[in-house]
């Protein structure tokens, strides 16, 4: 236990809070106890996380609670003794889309991981996965969101299978293109270069004439180019989830 903070001559349960209300129920006036004034809200995530005593939601708001205190996503993953990949995911619930946190807050999905996934998804195409959550009875899992996403992938590949082929970027056929695309579903993006820099098109933005198109580089920059003179760069390919 720890000395209570407020109030003098009491203390806050550390450890063993149902071995207590065991004792009190047994009738018991003492109990062995040691003071630990050095326990803090870190350790009492990670013992409810061995414990599998925590949601989602908790485990999120403790990591919105350190990160507005100013530590990095890398020390809270120390502190709790779990990767940066399951802070970033768990973060991730603090700042949802609208309907994403609307179907996570009624229950109707709770893998941590199944909601990011649909975060990437929503990111390409919002207004198809906002439909996609809002319709009746729509069951949501592992199965339901990989078809989703794959009808999204092959939306965004003969898009930009579109674009290339007018820019006479690409070597092969569309349909070859987008073959080859879309088996890489989600794991990936093809890359254009314009005037020796790597960029994306952004497809769903309207150009000022035909024989233009907007694109996105690296750096966040965004500029409206000559389509004719995109190159293809490459696939460059992102770690399965």
């Amino acid at each position: 236990m720890r000395r209570h903070p407020q109030h003098p001559g009491r203390y806050i349960i550390n450890h063993g809070a149902r071995r207590f209300r065991a004792a009190r129920l047994a009738g018991l006036q003492t109990v062995p106890a040691f003071v630990d004034d050095d326990y803090n809200e870190a350790d009492q995530v990670v013992e409810n996380l061995h414990r599998n005593d925590l949601t989602a939601r908790e485990i999120a708001d403790y990591i919105g609670r350190e990160l507005a205190r100013g530590l990095r996503r890398k020390e809270i993953a120390q502190r709790i003794s779990k990767s940066a990949a399951y802070i970033t995911q768990h973060a991730a619930l603090l700042d949802l889309p609208e309907p994403i946190a609307e179907a996570f807050n009624a229950g109707r999905v709770r893998d941590v991981t199944l909601v990011n996934e649909i975060v990437s998804a929503w990111r390409i195409q919002p207004d198809t996965v906002s439909g996609w959550l809002a319709e009746p009875g729509q069951e949501i899992t592992r199965g339901t969101v990989r078809l989703l996403r794959e009808f999204l992938c092959q939306e965004t590949v003969d898009e930009v299978a579109d674009v290339a082929v007018v820019a006479g970027a690409l070597p092969v056929s569309k349909s070859q293109q987008s073959e080859s695309i879309a088996g890489a579903a989600f794991h990936g993006a093809l890359q254009f270069k314009y005037d020796d820099k790597i960029c994306a098109p952004l497809l769903r933005r309207r150009p000022s004439a035909p024989t233009l198109v907007w694109v996105r580089y690296a750096d966040g920059s965004e500029a409206e180019v000559t389509l004719a003179t995109l190159v293809v760069a490459g696939w460059a390919h992102r770690p399965s989830r």
